[in-house]
């Protein structure tokens, strides 16, 4: 193995390890929790004793009793400083060391989440067949859920598990996410796309196209273990840069225990991909380290989002075309990119011909299936803005010498991986 896959194999390791060292000491909050857990499937910490009261825990016990699922809930406060630094999703990883679990043993674990007025859902094998994770978080999201107790909406989290369809219930309570007014802040945010490209932003971009990879698939059809969870970008969007960073870190532990569960031996593996995926996870770390708003969170997040298309592998019947030479993007069996114009609207549905108002020229850009019907439709969809200059402006309308993003489209422009150019110094030279 290359010495870039060897560092960040090291480096998965050690957050790994730094996740579960709190738990290795006798009497943890994690000991206790797992402890706990041996006996009965729901653990509320004392200090939600009132909110949900010890009759009402037990009557959600026999609810997961009679479902037959591996099913465990945790309720406990969220407090930076904590065992897991005020992060739900280490606290799982935590208590499963200390039960002793394995990746690939089934479990579905419902919490808090760090967003008041929500839950999270983790559920092991990330590829098992109770959707879950985006299943549990819906719940948040579902107006007759908005003030109901901890008890009604765990409740609510086990009949979705049990359902099975989380993806569906998800989409439907986030449907109207991208329908309210955007929201703008200094160091990047949303608006809706200005009625013209300046000149230069419109020639920058259409430079970056000649460079179009013209591999398609379909991104619907990447909804397994590997697909960055869609709560992740809903929340992200209506986020600060504060919530938003933490999520990033969370989203890089979870890649990095993806890359842990991989055999590198596995029948089939694709080498060039295996290296891909592990170098982005370096990048990813990388610009996560020097992040400096919004524009730059969501880069990370593209990143871990092209790791995971590399692990995940060319589609079987496209392997061959899949395998590319190094840092140029795999051919017909790639992940899309995240969305073109708003990469916080999660992975792109499809590739789409787009020309920006005002110009004669047309773009090929990945795009979310909304941004698509808008563009579709001759509407004019959301896009990530970012401060330039003192103006508020759609990122690709910055410089490309100035912005990786800009140049790139997250991934959309280019025949050249993210993770590549983030490698090669392409991103630090626009620190300035």
């Amino acid at each position: 193995m290359r010495g870039g896959g060897v560092a960040a194999v090291a480096a998965a390791l050690l957050l790994v390890w730094g996740a579960v060292a709190p738990a290795r000491a006798a009497g943890s909050p994690g000991a206790k929790i797992a402890e706990a857990l041996r006996t009965s499937p729901v653990y509320v910490d004392p200090a939600y004793a009132q909110a949900f009261p010890a009759g009402k825990q037990h009557k959600l016990e026999r609810r997961i009793e009679a479902s037959g699922l591996p099913v465990r809930v945790i309720v406990v406060p969220f407090v930076t400083g904590d065992a897991w630094d005020a992060d739900p999703r280490k606290m799982i990883d935590v208590v499963r060391d200390r039960l002793g679990e394995s990746p690939r043993e089934e479990a579905v674990y419902m919490t808090l989440s760090g967003t008041d007025g929500f839950l999270e859902g983790r559920e092991y094998p990330r590829d098992g067949p109770h959707q879950a994770n985006w299943g549990v978080a819906a719940v948040g999201h579902q107006e007759d859920m908005d003030g109901k107790s901890l008890y009604a909406k765990f409740s609510r989290a086990l009949e979705i598990v049990e359902a099975g369809n989380g993806d569906e219930v998800y989409e439907k309570a986030t449907a109207d996410l991208s329908e309210g007014p955007a929201v703008e802040g200094a160091e990047g945010g949303t608006s809706w796309l200005l009625p013209t490209l300046s000149a230069a932003g419109a020639l920058t971009a259409l430079a970056a196209a000649v460079l179009v990879v013209r591999a398609v698939r379909r991104g619907g059809a990447a909804r397994g273990a590997f697909t960055s969870p869609r709560s992740v970008f809903a929340s992200a969007r209506k986020a600060g840069v504060g919530d938003l960073r933490r999520r990033a870190e969370r989203e890089l532990l979870a890649y990095n225990e993806e890359l842990l569960a991989r055999d590198p031996g596995e029948e089939g593996a694709d080498s060039a991909l295996l290296q891909l995926s592990l170098d982005a996870y370096d990048a990813a770390a990388a610009v996560l380290d020097t992040a400096r708003g919004i524009p730059d969170l969501a880069g990370v997040l593209a990143l871990v989002h092209e790791g995971r298309g590399a692990l995940r592998g060319p589609a079987p019947e496209r392997g061959k075309r899949g395998r590319g030479r190094k840092g140029r993007r795999p051919g017909g069996g790639a992940a899309l990119p995240l969305c073109f114009f708003h990469p916080l609207h999660g992975p792109a549905t499809g590739r789409i011909r787009w020309r920006p108002l005002g110009r004669r020229e047309a773009l090929h850009v990945a795009a979310c299936g909304t941004c698509a019907a808008a563009v579709a439709a001759h509407r004019t969809p959301e896009v990530l803005t970012q401060t330039h200059e003192g103006r508020t402006v759609p990122y690709f309308e910055v410089p490309a010498e100035e912005s990786l993003w800009a140049a790139t489209g997250y991934g959309s422009l280019g025949e050249t991986t993210l993770t590549a150019r983030v490698r090669r110094g392409d991103f630090s030279r626009t620190r300035g």
